[in-house]
């Protein structure tokens, strides 16, 4: 197993050997959970622009979408295997959990853009740290936030137009009938721990799923509550936002007083551990066959509260991929301005005023709104 130093002698993760990967700006991105749920929405969206090499846990599940995409190579790459990896690639996304910060380490240590979409506050958190550590001389756009990262540019464009964001408010619509990957139902894990947010200008510890309430998504009244999402960590921090929610309901009323009546007999808490994992998660994962994404986010500042509804008939997943794909030209500079410097998360975006169009261009639908429900300018697609 290697130690080898990294930076002004930072070691690498003293549990696998050093993965070896190269920056070759001519070179594939490289997609690991390539042929994921998400993964699979996010190599179509980029392979026509990008040659794309995707990896994962079994080539032979990704021959397949590999052979319709055509500009695309598969190979392993299991996480959880100490086999080192090795590639030389444009840029890299995580579309699958990396716990031990294996994809990241390697991408940093080689100057190669990097972004993530898939962390939990706490390990964004965590990997927001190491990174800053490990100096980066590329992006490392961290785009995490709920839908890979559209939520957060969508309050971004909502707060230059209103020239502020002191309160951002976020209410997702969880459709039940949607496709859902494993990895995105892993946070009902942590129902059962209290998260921080900021209200009012004061960090506040709440357990998740409280402070419930009914908010019109879209012609959809839907009961929401409280959950951990990083873009609450993050928004007080970028946009100087004194308050930051997000809320989460199903498209099923009953499927939500469900979970909120679980929350309140403490399941979360002493249901824990490997004995209830199928028990929890089951109270989320049901994938179907496909239905539609839609959330809401209000933005408020100086009296005023602009409100966009977005929409993307295609499901959660390829909402999610809008958000890595918008993610990835941030970090290679192809959307009109030079890439950033360091650690970055995408409400930093400097071409705010053009996220709208952008999202219509991937046919995403976003309706904006002032309080008076008057309309706003709007894109749509």
């Amino acid at each position: 197993m290697s130690t080898d130093p990294v930076g002004d002698g930072l070691p690498v993760h003293p549990t696998f050997p050093s993965d070896r990967l190269s920056h070759n700006p001519d070179g594939p991105v490289l997609l690991v959970g390539g042929y994921g749920t998400v993964g699979a929405e996010l190599a179509r969206l980029a392979s026509p622009a990008w040659p794309l090499l995707l990896t994962g846990r079994s080539e032979r599940r990704g021959a397949a979408l590999a052979a319709e995409l055509g500009d695309a190579t598969v190979r392993r790459w299991d996480l959880a295997d100490p086999e080192p990896f090795g590639a030389a690639v444009r840029a890299v996304v995580g579309v699958v959990n990396d716990p031990d910060d294996r994809v990241l380490r390697a991408a940093v240590r080689a100057g190669v853009p990097y972004v993530d979409v898939t962390r939990w506050t706490a390990r964004l958190q965590r990997a927001a740290t190491l990174a800053a550590l490990l100096r980066p001389t590329a992006p490392v756009l961290l785009s995490s936030a709920w839908m890979g990262g559209v939520t957060s540019l969508v309050a971004a464009a909502l707060a230059d137009r209103l020239g502020g964001a002191e309160r951002i408010e976020t209410a997702v619509r969880w459709d039940l009938a949607d496709r859902a990957g494993a990895d995105s139902v892993e946070f009902m894990d942590r129902l059962g721990l209290d998260y921080e947010v900021v209200q009012d200008g004061l960090r506040r510890s709440v357990t998740p799923l409280s402070r419930p309430r009914t908010v019109r998504i879209g012609d959809s009244p839907t009961l929401v509550a409280g959950i951990d999402t990083p873009e609450q960590f993050t928004l007080p921090l970028t946009l100087g936002a004194t308050t930051a929610t997000t809320r989460i309901g199903f498209s099923s009323r009953s499927s939500t007083t469900a979970l909120l009546a679980a929350r309140r007999a403490g399941f979360f808490r002493w249901g824990r551990g490997e004995r209830w994992q199928g028990a929890r998660r089951a109270l989320l994962y049901s994938p179907g066959e496909g239905g539609t994404a839609r959330l809401r986010v209000d933005v408020g500042s100086g009296g005023r509260t602009l409100t966009a509804t977005v929409e993307d008939r295609a499901g959660q997943a390829r909402l999610t991929a809008v958000g890595a794909l918008l993610a990835l030209r941030r970090t290679l500079g192809t959307d009109g301005a030079p890439p950033p410097a360091g650690v970055a998360f995408p409400e930093q975006t400097p071409l705010p005023g053009r996220v709208l169009g952008a999202l219509a261009a991937l046919d995403v639908t976003v309706t904006v709104s002032a309080a008076d429900g008057r309309p706003g300018t709007e894109a749509a697609a």
